[in-house]
Protein backbone atom coordinates (compact mmCIF):
# COMPACT_ATOMS: atom_id res chain seq x y z
CA UNK A 1 0.00 0.00 0.00
CA UNK A 2 1.28 3.45 -0.87
CA UNK A 3 0.49 6.78 0.68
CA UNK A 4 0.67 8.46 -2.73
CA UNK A 5 -2.43 8.54 -4.91
CA UNK A 6 -2.11 6.41 -8.04
CA UNK A 7 -3.26 7.71 -11.44
CA UNK A 8 -3.55 5.27 -14.35
CA UNK A 9 -3.76 6.51 -17.95
CA UNK A 10 -5.32 4.03 -20.38
CA UNK A 11 -5.30 3.97 -24.16
CA UNK A 12 -5.62 1.20 -26.68
CA UNK A 13 -1.95 0.95 -27.68
CA UNK A 14 -0.24 2.76 -24.76
CA UNK A 15 2.25 4.11 -27.28
CA UNK A 16 1.17 7.73 -27.64
CA UNK A 17 -1.49 9.59 -25.66
CA UNK A 18 -1.40 7.59 -22.43
CA UNK A 19 2.37 7.36 -22.52
CA UNK A 20 2.66 11.15 -22.99
CA UNK A 21 0.13 11.78 -20.21
CA UNK A 22 2.15 9.58 -17.86
CA UNK A 23 5.43 11.35 -18.61
CA UNK A 24 3.84 14.81 -18.31
CA UNK A 25 1.99 14.15 -15.04
CA UNK A 26 4.98 12.39 -13.57
CA UNK A 27 7.10 15.44 -14.39
CA UNK A 28 4.68 18.05 -13.06
CA UNK A 29 3.63 16.06 -9.97
CA UNK A 30 7.28 15.98 -8.86
CA UNK A 31 6.92 12.66 -7.05
CA UNK A 32 3.69 13.49 -5.21
CA UNK A 33 1.64 11.08 -7.35
CA UNK A 34 2.41 7.58 -8.60
CA UNK A 35 1.65 7.58 -12.31
CA UNK A 36 1.08 4.46 -14.42
CA UNK A 37 -0.03 3.84 -17.98
CA UNK A 38 -1.26 0.78 -19.86
CA UNK A 39 -3.13 -0.30 -22.96
CA UNK A 40 -5.83 -2.79 -23.83
CA UNK A 41 -3.86 -3.80 -26.96
CA UNK A 42 -0.31 -2.52 -26.36
CA UNK A 43 1.82 -1.70 -29.39
CA UNK A 44 5.31 -3.05 -29.95
CA UNK A 45 6.91 0.41 -29.95
CA UNK A 46 6.45 3.97 -28.73
CA UNK A 47 4.96 6.51 -31.12
CA UNK A 48 8.01 8.37 -32.54
CA UNK A 49 6.07 11.66 -32.86
CA UNK A 50 5.11 11.54 -29.18
CA UNK A 51 8.68 10.70 -28.15
CA UNK A 52 9.97 13.65 -30.21
CA UNK A 53 7.37 16.05 -28.77
CA UNK A 54 8.26 15.07 -25.21
CA UNK A 55 11.97 15.39 -25.90
CA UNK A 56 11.44 18.86 -27.43
CA UNK A 57 10.00 19.86 -24.05
CA UNK A 58 13.03 18.51 -22.22
CA UNK A 59 11.27 15.38 -20.95
CA UNK A 60 12.78 11.90 -21.10
CA UNK A 61 10.38 9.16 -22.23
CA UNK A 62 13.18 6.60 -22.71
CA UNK A 63 12.13 4.47 -19.73
CA UNK A 64 8.54 4.20 -20.96
CA UNK A 65 7.22 1.43 -23.17
CA UNK A 66 3.74 0.10 -24.06
CA UNK A 67 2.41 -2.11 -21.27
CA UNK A 68 -0.69 -4.32 -21.12
CA UNK A 69 -3.53 -3.49 -18.78
CA UNK A 70 -3.96 -6.11 -16.10
CA UNK A 71 -6.36 -6.47 -13.20
CA UNK A 72 -3.76 -5.64 -10.53
CA UNK A 73 -2.77 -2.38 -12.23
CA UNK A 74 -6.40 -1.29 -12.56
CA UNK A 75 -7.29 -2.15 -8.95
CA UNK A 76 -4.38 -0.24 -7.44
CA UNK A 77 -5.37 2.99 -9.19
CA UNK A 78 -7.19 5.71 -7.30
CA UNK A 79 -8.04 7.43 -10.58
CA UNK A 80 -8.29 5.88 -14.05
CA UNK A 81 -8.20 8.23 -17.03
CA UNK A 82 -9.20 6.78 -20.39
CA UNK A 83 -7.79 8.66 -23.33
CA UNK A 84 -10.89 8.43 -25.54
CA UNK A 85 -9.47 6.05 -28.08
CA UNK A 86 -11.88 3.12 -27.88
CA UNK A 87 -10.41 1.27 -24.90
CA UNK A 88 -12.01 -2.08 -24.23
Amino acid sequence: MTDKPVVLFLCTHNAGRSLAAKVLLDHYAEGRIRVESAGSEPANFRNPSVVAALQERGLDPSREFPKPLDDETARMADVIVTMGCGDT
